[in-house]
């Protein structure tokens, strides 16, 4: 059979609608109207005796309610992600997100009920809940945290027009940022994913020039930007310490991640730790390189003069033959994401960088969105994205409540895809110099996947405390300057404009906390992967497994049924033996 090929284009939302104009987001406004009137007629049903079968309709309906809302929040969502600049897309994010607020308002009763539900009645429920157990579970996890209904109120109104508002606002500021790099005698007009493309190329000076354009243009704008995140923190604060009484800012991610705090500060300690083997890597990638010492600007710079392109078909050819190798089924899924038109793959003005994939429930196919450009590292992160869309495609049996994996959990498939495509990649390979720098490239990416967001994550804890002692934005700059050179040590000089790196990386914005998921998804893979050499075609059913749970069983004892015990600091330790058995190996070419 003869591979199609595939062409880069950007995605059709056709499966939602054909446009803002369509005559159906307003009937689907209209029956998401309808379902939670009928779902508010339930509410005297709500009784300590309640019947498993009204109580199973009354989540059905819930349900109902829910798919809808998550097709019209993610055509919004999507419109805004390929063109930020759109106002269609701007005022529609904003409408849908002010209207959903109001639908959970009215149908916030229910989980106030099933959290204040008495445990031997609750208990009785759970036990005829089927798919929907997990997700029931995790509501009666907030029971401590959970304000009274008009005060819960409040803040669903109040997130609209507070958090995610000035969020957006971040995203249209930053993505309408342009670049301007002098390349081969040339100044060009970039894009912010067009220019972290330079930090990888073989010119040290072009390396330095990127980085610099980088950072002179968020640092004009940090006022501004540090202003954004002071009061996301301080929303984040009074929320969730203040009102709802967490112990802690992180505590909240990690109770949403249905996670012990202690797991996670085990996971923090034990990468700071071993932050020496990555000082070791870039000891030895300056030597490989002809340099005394790296450079901030350096670490991603190529060991060898390669400078290899993938063209598109060829990338899309190469992550399916991966998947193929591993499994069927994992190459069939990843097609029907393409051979549905769910693919962005363009780099355009005004379109978000990045990558991601959107899922939006269990009966659509997900949405994945490249900046393709033709590097090695775009081709993993085409793998990254699908193997994100093959982990929820894997859970589509289960419900819109409990097809989503926890955070940490979600990053499994999409690291595990990009190892399998770097394997075929080094089998196919015959330059040695684009051999070397794919092995290299595994390092910087485990650094660039761990450390880095370890250490994202280390000053999201200090900022957060900071930002509760009145810090300004320059305060979180230098702070942010120490914990760089923390991480780096002896290793790698880092220069002062580095300081302002903070305030462009989105997710401590738009997610605080959110992370050290990928530094847990991460060091999971290198066990798992680990598991799958040694234990061949016998390993996969418990990966299968892991992937198809999606979010119906609780990550603890979900990977404890893989023989993982993530509570100790002796898994994570074993993530950071392979990592330093990967530099063992470098050493010795």
């Amino acid at each position: 059979m003869t591979e199609k090929k595939y062409t880069q284009s950007p995605w059709s939302l056709q499966d939602l609608f054909d446009g803002f104009e369509d005559s159906k987001i307003e009937e689907s406004y209209q029956a998401l109207r309808t379902n939670v009137e009928q779902f508010e007629t339930y509410r005297d049903d709500l009784k300590a005796d309640i019947s498993p079968d009204k109580f199973l309709e009354i989540i059905r309906k819930l349900e109902e309610g829910q798919k809808l809302g998550y097709r019209l929040y993610g055509f919004a969502e999507l419109s805004f992600a390929a063109n930020t600049q759109d106002q269609k897309a701007q005022i529609g994010i904003s409408r849908v997100q002010q209207f959903l607020a109001e639908i959970e308002n009215r149908t916030l009763f229910f989980s106030l009920w099933w959290k204040a539900l008495d445990d031997q009645n609750a208990n009785r429920l759970l036990d005829v809940s089927g798919d929907y157990r997990y997700w029931l579970e995790q509501i009666r996890n907030f029971k401590p945290y959970t304000l009274s209904e008009p005060e819960e109120k409040i803040i669903n109104i109040k997130n609209v027009t507070g958090n995610s508002a000035i969020n957006m606002l971040y995203d249209s500021i930053t993505n309408r940022y342009v670049f301007k790099v002098e390349v081969d005698g040339e100044t060009k007009e970039l894009t912010r994913g067009e220019l972290m493309s330079l930090v990888r190329t073989s010119d040290p000076d072009l390396r330095a020039r990127a980085y610099q354009e980088l950072y002179r243009v968020y640092g004009e704008d940090s006022s501004i930007l540090g202003q954004i995140y002071q009061n996301i923190v301080r929303d984040w604060k009074n929320e969730n310490v203040g009102l709802r009484g967490f112990t802690s800012p992180i505590s909240v991610r990690n109770t949403i991640n249905d996670l012990p705090d202690e797991v996670i500060n085990t996971l923090l300690e034990v990468a700071r730790k071993n932050i020496g083997i990555f000082h070791r890597y870039f000891k030895l990638k300056a030597r490989k390189i002809g340099m005394e010492k790296l450079r901030r600007y350096d670490i991603y710079a190529p060991v060898s003069e390669s400078d290899k392109r993938y063209n598109y078909d060829v990338a899309t050819a190469m992550t399916f033959e991966a998947f193929e190798r591993f499994d069927h089924k994992f190459a069939e899924l990843a097609h029907r994401v393409f051979d549905e038109g769910h693919v962005d793959s363009e780099v355009r003005k005004g379109k978000m960088g990045g990558a991601f994939c959107s899922t939006l429930g269990p009966d659509l196919t997900p949405w994945v969105l490249l900046n393709y450009q033709g590097k090695a590292d775009d081709v993993s992160t085409m793998a990254h994205e699908l193997g994100h869309a093959i982990h929820s495609m894997m859970a589509e049996e289960h419900s819109i409540f409990t097809q989503h994996a926890c955070l940490p959990l979600a990053e499994t498939a999409s690291t595990f895809g990009e190892m399998t495509l770097t394997d075929l990649l080094l089998e196919n390979e015959t330059d040695e110099g684009v051999k070397q720098d794919i092995l290299f490239g595994q390092l910087d990416d485990a650094f660039a996947t761990i450390i880095r967001q370890i250490y994202f994550a280390l000053f999201e804890v200090e900022a957060h405390e900071m930002i509760a002692n009145n810090a300004s934005v320059d305060e979180l700059s230098e702070a942010y300057l120490a914990n760089l050179k923390e991480e780096f040590g002896d290793s790698v000089d880092v220069s002062d404009e580095f300081k302002y790196e903070w305030v462009s990386i989105p997710h401590i914005y738009g997610t605080p906390f959110y992370v050290y998921a990928y530094a847990f998804g991460q060091l999971l893979v290198f066990a798992l992967y680990k598991r799958y050499q040694e234990e061949g075609e016998s390993f996969k059913p418990k990966y299968l497994r892991i992937l198809s749970a999606g979010g119906s069983v609780a990550p603890i004892p979900l990977l404890a049924e893989a023989g993982l015990d993530v509570t100790k600091a002796e898994f994570w330790q074993g993530g950071f033996d392979v990592i330093e058995g990967m530099v063992d190996k470098l050493e010795s070419l």
